[in-house]
């Protein structure tokens, strides 16, 4: 029993492909850098979306799963959806409009507004990458996260685990 609580042996909860070497760790603005720019934050190289925003599910180069349960990412996606949106409050609250005149401040409203639609990708990609280096941080021994030095198309994770 103590073999399988250092990590040497298998266990009914463990076996489910999990690897005794430690995941090699990416460094956090890497990876939040890799998630805006809409990338796997293990990896670098895998796709978090297709399209403009059409979720990918895994990385389809290291086998990480983005999201593992439903909703995880959502306390990340719910503040960074937030923040930018507290930058148009602050222009309605200091009542830039007064001072910009009507025309500046509609000009002002509908470019934050195209900011917040056109990065909202970018933003959950963040999300994507801040639930990554959570879980990074904050192992769970059932949550089995690949190395990002893995072959191309997850084979050596598919060869692993079958």
């Amino acid at each position: 029993m103590a073999d399988v609580a250092d990590g040497g042996g298998e266990s009914v909860i463990g076996s489910s492909g999990r690897r005794s070497s430690p995941v090699a760790p990416v460094r956090p603005l890497t990876a939040l850098l890799r998630g805006f720019v809409k990338r796997c934050p293990n990896c670098g190289r895998g796709r978090i979306y297709t399209g403009w925003a059409k979720e990918v599910k895994t990385c389809p180069v290291c086998g990480l799963v983005y999201e593992p349960t439903e909703g995880d990412t959502w306390a990340f996606t719910i503040i960074g959806d937030r923040i930018p949106v507290a930058a148009g409050i602050i222009v309605v609250y200091f009542e830039l409009g007064s001072r910009l005149g009507s025309g500046a401040l509609i000009a002002v409203m509908v470019v934050l507004c195209a900011l917040l639609l056109w990065t909202a990708p970018n933003r959950w990609g963040v999300g994507v990458a801040l639930l990554y280096l959570q879980r990074v941080w904050w192992p769970d021994p059932l949550d089995p996260i690949p190395n990002g030095q893995e072959g191309r198309d997850g084979k050596d994770r598919q060869d692993a685990t079958g």
